[in-house]
């Protein structure tokens, strides 16, 4: 991922708590649902595979509360989609699957070298528990720390390293859910300077008959824990309509 050019953005987020978004920014959203959705797939019964029409599936979405955003001062970008479609071998018979994932990206300006960056992201995935005859599509829920953190940090420039650090348990819809911080080092797009940076990797929480993974990242020098403390609380999700 790279990071917004310097923002001009005001601090104070316009009504609804929604920031403007820039092809950038769409980028990077899209980005990430689609590691994801490449990562794998995960618990509803495809039964229609076996009558040979398509099967779909699609998540609802996870997002944070607006109150939550302006106690945290990050701003909603976009909720984006993306679909996957995988093919399974079912009795002598080639069948299709299609997933579609839901994100919500979040970011906040973050003052370093005195420019002002949207280098403040937070991220929540919703994707669909699907199996289909026994055969997995999109098990993020079985994804590893180390896996979970590759979708975010994927989206920096440089990153050279990545350290596992400190862990602790906050509430994510009700469950008490391990997040796992790790650092890096990250270069600044357009400015040629690496920073450290923190990286919030929660553990996938099952919310209906999603999976939920919510990730953050900041410039460590922004200590901006708390505030990622608070977005991971101020989760809601909402299951997918039956026109989904």
């Amino acid at each position: 991922m790279t990071f917004d050019q310097p923002s001009d953005r005001p601090s104070d987020s316009p009504a609804g708590n929604r920031s403007e978004t820039d092809p950038t920014t769409r980028r990077r959203a899209l980005a990430l649902a689609g590691a994801v959705g490449a990562a794998g797939l995960a618990g509803c019964t495809a039964l229609d595979v076996v009558t040979g029409d398509p099967a779909e599936f699609a998540s609802g979405t996870a997002t944070v509360a607006d109150a939550t955003l302006s106690e945290s001062g990050y701003q909603l970008n976009e909720v984006t989609e993306n679909t996957q479609t995988r093919e399974f071998d079912v009795a002598g018979s080639t069948r299709e699957v299609r997933v579609t994932s839901r994100i919500a990206e979040y970011d906040k300006a973050v003052e370093l070298l005195g420019e002002r960056y949207q280098a403040a992201v937070f991220a929540v995935l919703a994707t669909p528990r699907v199996e289909v005859l026994g055969q997995a599509f999109n098990p993020v829920g079985e994804l590893d720390d180390e896996e979970r953190a590759q979708l975010i940090v994927d989206r920096y420039e440089g990153v050279s390293s990545l350290e596992r650090g400190s862990e602790y348990t906050t509430d994510v819809l009700s469950t008490e859910a391990s997040v796992v911080v790790y650092s890096g080092e990250g270069e600044i797009e357009g400015t040629g300077v690496s920073v450290e940076l923190e990286f919030h990797v929660a553990e996938a929480v099952e919310a209906g008959s999603d999976y939920v993974v919510p990730l953050a990242a900041y410039p460590a020098s922004f200590g901006d824990g708390e505030n990622v403390r608070r977005m991971l609380n101020g989760i809601e999700h909402e299951p997918a309509s039956e026109d989904d």
